[in-house]
């Protein structure tokens, strides 16, 4: 069921009212929509092209988990594309973002299909194996910068609750044997990604740098991991955008896959 502008709207001016702060609400896919704080950590590229990949690569499960699931986009993008009787487990620790991930559910009419868990991934230990496993771990150790004041953009930059190694041993314990882990991570550092996923047993089955314009370098990779010795491909880089600024036909074919418009 598509939720009305009308019923966003109204809910937007009470979450402003309450939190003293602009809050947006921003397309998710074509049919669900998210609150966002204006002045917080936002939904991005990487988090869209992480569901894509994650639909990319698996074949429809029942089940999957996502780590870290911030507002939830990750998860969500992946719900989408997954059969209705497919339900989601996500874990976020950092207090607004869980509220958000929480209002966005109840807004898209989603509760019944998601089972949200306030806490710690590095803590997690659920009686339940998953088909797929999903994450868009922090980028930057704390040494690597100015740690924002605002804690939701600061627990989503920096590795305050763990790093993309804790994400890896939280997807290895709650993988099925033949499970997938797909997640991104910064080109600059693909490195400590990949080490990550070898010293926990995983293979990278695929991985792809993302471009964000044609003659730019990437700006991040993706990555689909499963347990054991498997062969491992890099694929082609996926360009967002030509260099006039267009989306490419790799781009626009996501869009589309998540109902919106072709340019």
């Amino acid at each position: 069921m598509t939720i009305s502008p009308e019923a966003f709207e109204g809910r937007r001016l009470e979450l402003e009212a309450e939190l003293g702060e602009p809050i947006t609400v921003d397309g998710l896919t074509a049919s669900w929509s998210i609150f966002q704080r204006k002045k917080g950590h936002r939904h991005s590229t990487d988090d869209l092209l992480t569901g894509w990949y994650a639909l990319e690569k698996s074949p429809p499960v029942m089940r999957c988990l996502d780590l870290g699931t911030g507002i939830g986009t990750v998860g969500m993008l992946v719900l989408s594309g997954m059969p209705e009787a497919c339900r989601l487990t996500c874990v976020e620790a950092q207090d607004i973002s869980y509220r958000f991930l929480r209002e966005n559910l109840a807004a898209n009419e989603v509760e019944a299909r998601v089972r949200p868990l306030h806490g710690d991934l590095r803590n997690l230990a659920l009686d339940e194996r998953f088909p797929l496993v999903t994450g868009s771990p922090p980028y930057f150790d704390v040494s690597a910068g100015i740690v924002p004041a605002d804690s939701q953009k600061a627990h989503a930059r920096f590795e305050l609750r763990g790093d993309v190694r804790d994400y890896a041993k939280a997807a290895k314990r709650h993988l099925e044997p033949d499970g997938l882990f797909v997640f991104c991570f910064p080109w600059a550092q693909k490195a400590r990604a990949v080490a990550a996923a070898h010293d926990e047993g995983f293979s990278i089955l695929t991985d792809r740098d993302v471009v964000p314009r044609e003659g730019l370098i990437p700006l991040f990779s993706l990555f689909a991991c499963k347990l054991g010795a498997h062969p491992e491909l890099t694929e082609p880089p996926f360009v967002v955008r030509h260099a006039d600024g267009t989306h490419t036909p790799a781009m626009r074919a996501v869009r589309a896959r998540f109902g919106w418009p072709v340019d």
